[in-house]
């Protein structure tokens, strides 16, 4: 993936006839990134790599947090357009509510990139994970896990394209499994402590669950929480591969048994990488999708971000 992005910033350079190096001496490229969340260490990755990869190329950066509120991400789009940014990524926390802000950017001549979460409107490029393979292999293994029958739950999250597809594939899974039956499925708002509440109002009302799909590994830690708690064997797969699932993964009798792991940081980089080669000049392709990479017990050994 790094080569991937310094390849594309080499294309958009040569496009405009400058090097890197000319374009650092050029008028200082602002750029503008809104995420849904900072208190996330998915976000918190990305918002340290892309802040490191703008200083490289002499860029100036500035960084909101909408805190999953729509209203506040816009107005901070606003903000940003006030300042005369170059460049706007965007991980948005409302895919359709955002609309307004990408045009708006649009309309001020902004480059628009959205990263791990697609927004309707005008984006030039969106780079994001296969969400849909992501929910597909993590409920995948959970099927396998329960021994392919049993009672499972879907601990859904906000209304953001990713999750949709990530409960989509989930469910394309566990239609191949004519002994499974899902039986409950609950918005944890992919937070841990809501997450842990609404997981064990799931563990109380379904005696016999034996496994639960988390759309994140925030919602993933409290539902293992409430499972630990319970004392019942009820096995447990994710999306993300935070390191504090992956370590979780790695107790002993961890019902936490496996997650879709997604590249944070190569999203990012690649994410920059597109939208200054659009900036330069370049044609940019709209989607860049990004793999996703199933873990287990084992594979958490050796993984990192």
């Amino acid at each position: 993936m790094k080569k991937f992005v310094l390849s594309t910033l080499a294309i958009a350079a040569l496009a405009c006839g400058v090097t890197t190096a000319q374009a650092q001496i050029a008028k200082p490229i602002k750029i503008g990134v809104t995420f849904q969340e900072l208190n996330n260490p998915y976000f918190v990755l990305m918002k340290a790599s892309v802040e490191e990869m703008a200083a490289s190329i002499g860029a100036t950066v500035v960084v909101t947090d909408a805190r999953h509120d729509v209203t506040k991400q816009i107005s901070d789009v606003e903000d940003m357009i006030q300042k005369k940014i170059d460049i706007l990524i965007l991980n948005p926390t409302d895919s359709s509510g955002v609309q307004s802000a990408v045009k708006a950017a649009k309309a001020a001549g902004i480059v628009v990139v959205a990263v791990d979460a697609n927004a309707l409107g005008p984006v030039d490029s969106f780079i994001g994970s296969k969400n849909t393979d992501a929910g597909r292999i993590s409920c995948d293994y959970l099927a396998k896990s329960i021994g392919e029958k049993g009672d499972v739950a879907i601990l859904d999250g906000i209304p953001v394209i990713p999750i949709l597809e990530r409960v989509k594939g989930c469910r394309e899974s566990l239609a191949k499994y004519p002994g499974i039956k899902i039986v409950s499925v609950q918005n944890g708002k992919q937070e841990r402590a809501f997450a842990l509440t609404v997981t064990e109002n799931i563990l109380q009302a379904n005696k016999n669950l034996k496994g639960i799909f988390s759309v994140n590994d925030g919602g993933a830690m409290g539902a293992l929480s409430a499972i630990e708690t319970s004392g019942k064997d009820v096995k447990l797969t994710s999306v993300d591969g935070a390191p504090e699932v992956i370590k979780a993964m790695q107790k002993p009798g961890s019902k936490l048994v496996a997650t879709a792991a997604q590249f944070p940081r190569d999203q990012i980089r690649i994410a920059l990488g597109i939208a200054l080669a659009k900036k330069w000049g370049a044609n940019v392709p709209s989607t860049i999708p990004v793999d996703v990479k199933l873990i287990d017990a084992e594979g958490a050994k050796t993984f990192s971000w």
